[in-house]
């Protein structure tokens, strides 16, 4: 990700546009494949729309896609990402900073500064990849289908992000680093 004047919404309107006209679909068919409303479809492809955690697994999800190929831009030769300077993507619960993208023999792996905030649960109806989580500061809870873990700093845990998850602080909040790992750019799972 290069510091640059474009904005998470310009990226994203331009990559959603790009992935939908790449696979055909109409504005109607990704609706559908992604429970999100055509009308907000339309005002995110214009960079009018205010982007959710959940908007974009959601769009991830539906386009096969990893989350980066829907927030980067270009890439140059070196890459400084400076946190006061990061577009912040807010869900619920969570807000997550995109600080770089990593493709290595068809394995791409997405870094993420990630902050869970006070009781409120994150949830996930799933998308492509595995999750990577590493608790820094605070205490998380991670449910995962019928699952549940509590970590502490230093703790970590990986699952198949395609099944539901949720995500909560416990007694205030949680500051973590979130990897997400593909492999290629289909719905492989790692």
């Amino acid at each position: 990700m290069e510091t640059s004047d474009q904005s998470v919404r310009d990226l994203l309107a331009a990559n959603i546009k790009r992935a939908r006209a790449d696979r055909g679909l109409s504005l109607s068919e990704l609706s559908r494949r992604s429970s999100i409303g055509k009308a907000t479809l339309s005002q995110l492809e214009s960079g009018a729309g205010n982007p959710t955690i959940e908007t974009v697994f959601s769009l991830s999800r539906a386009l096969e896609l990893p989350i980066s190929d829907l927030l980067e831009g270009g890439r140059g030769e070196m890459t400084v990402v400076r946190g006061d300077e990061q577009e912040v993507l807010a869900g619920e619960a969570v807000e997550l900073r995109l600080l770089r993208r990593i493709e290595d023999g068809g394995l791409i792996v997405e870094v993420y500064d990630q902050r869970v905030r006070g009781t409120a649960r994150q949830r996930s109806l799933g998308h492509v990849g595995t999750e990577h989580t590493i608790v820094q500061a605070g205490k998380l809870r991670v449910e995962v289908g019928d699952s549940a873990a509590e970590l502490g700093p230093g703790d970590s845990v990986a699952f198949d992000a395609s099944i539901p998850h949720s995500y909560q602080a416990i007694g205030g909040e949680v500051r973590s680093v979130l990897l997400l790992q593909y492999r290629g750019t289909g719905p492989h799972v790692c």
